[in-house]
């Protein structure tokens, strides 16, 4: 019968890297993003002088290049400092996986004292390390991924900046990054003007764009002939018009390389790209999801429910709008569901902040209450399946 591995292997494929084609692969090159390399580049140089780069702050939405740009540079820089042996030293941490001051100051410290456990020991002295590393004449620049995810990070800020105040002969600097455009306006003034010193914004990237960072992955990823123009197009223009992500459009033709070859189709056409969207967009969903704080997905989950158990509103007419919430009915809900977990229940004003984050993402769906609806009121309406935004919700808080 012979060996079932050997079997798969022998298969014909149409891909020649697959991980070329993957959201987690980083390219050499990376077009529309020149301006936002140069401008980190100019922020990050100090360091190589023997000077603190500025705190930088990075926002916009998934998929525009954010941590890719960052991870290009940071790259460069440490061949630089390895050829010329300056005294600088990056460290990256996902705040998504240590959401935490303490959580994240552990996770940086063993990158400078790998041979140590400093487990069980207190922030104040993992600090202290820190300010000792610098001191030595080291700079640290600290890359802080999906920023917003940090509890406390109004405290992780504002302590690393006053490290500062006792370092005489190094530094730490700090590059944020967040998915959240509004994610700043949260934070304290004293924070944001010690994180905020520098800050740029990634914007998405439009259908030609998208159609250039395709074509390029497609000459690295699939072997010559077996994608067509049509499919890259309508790719990047399904993107571009949901979302301008580039991971989506490179998601896109993954999953549509993926169909044609279980299907022996020879060449990627538009058909398989439109099979892929459906897929795309459960993988699109799930990790907007799972990147939302804590308290947006408790607002997030008070919807799915009420959209699951309740039909929706009726208007003195009589007529029905059904999966229509009522705003103040999901806040409700959402105090019940955070005093469930005992987590701090926000205001009113940082609940209607949330909802409108919810529909910039593309979640929800809010209008004013029109006629027929008795008072003023906003209207909400869940913009995908609930039960498995419930779901997805669910395994993200641990249940």
């Amino acid at each position: 019968m012979g060996n079932l591995f050997e079997k798969e292997l022998e298969k014909k494929t149409i891909f020649k890297d697959r991980n070329a084609i993957s959201q987690h692969y980083f390219p050499k090159e990376l077009p529309f993003r020149e301006k936002q390399i140069q401008e980190m580049t100019k922020i990050l140089t100090p360091s190589l002088q023997g000077k603190k780069p500025d705190n930088l702050f990075l926002y916009g939405k998934v998929g525009t290049g954010k941590t890719t740009v960052t991870f290009h540079v940071i790259k460069e820089l440490e061949e630089f400092v390895k050829k010329n042996q300056a005294k600088v030293t990056t460290n990256y941490v996902n705040c998504r996986n240590h959401n935490s001051k303490y959580k994240v100051l552990i996770k940086a410290i063993k990158k400078f004292f790998p041979e140590e456990n400093f487990i069980g020991y207190s922030a104040g002295f993992i600090q202290e390390k820190f300010i000792d590393y610098c001191n030595k004449e080291n700079h640290i620049i600290l890359v802080l991924d999906e920023i917003d995810k940090v509890k406390d990070l109004d405290e992780l800020v504002y302590s690393l900046s006053r490290s500062n105040d006792e370092i005489q002969n190094g530094s730490i600097s700090i590059i944020g990054i967040s998915n959240n455009l509004m994610f700043k306006e949260r934070l304290d003034p004293r924070t944001k003007s010690s994180l905020c010193e520098k800050e740029m914004v990634f914007p998405p990237y439009n259908a030609e764009e998208l159609r250039a960072i395709l074509k390029a992955r497609v000459e690295l990823a699939f072997i010559p002939g077996s994608v067509s123009d049509s499919a890259v197009n309508l790719a990047a223009a399904i993107a571009a018009q949901e979302s301008g992500d580039a991971r989506t459009a490179v998601m896109l033709l993954m999953r549509a390389g993926e169909i044609a070859e279980n299907t022996n189709a020879r060449k990627v056409s538009d058909v398989e790209v439109n099979k892929a969207k459906k897929k795309v967009e459960e993988d699109i969903i799930f990790n907007m999801v799972s990147t939302l704080p804590e308290q947006q997905q408790l607002v997030l989950k008070a919807i799915a429910l009420l959209s699951m158990s309740t039909k929706g509103i009726k208007k003195i007419t009589g007529q029905e709008e059904i999966g229509v919430l009522y705003s103040g009915e999901i806040y409700d809900k959402y105090k019940q569901l955070a005093s469930g977990i005992k987590e701090s229940v926000v205001s009113s004003r940082w609940y209607r902040q949330y909802i409108t984050e919810l529909e910039m993402y593309g979640l929800i769906l809010t209008s004013a209450s029109g006629p027929g609806i008795k008072g003023q009121t906003k209207l909400i309406k869940l913009g995908f399946d609930a039960e498995k935004i419930n779901s997805i919700i669910d395994s993200q808080l641990g249940k």
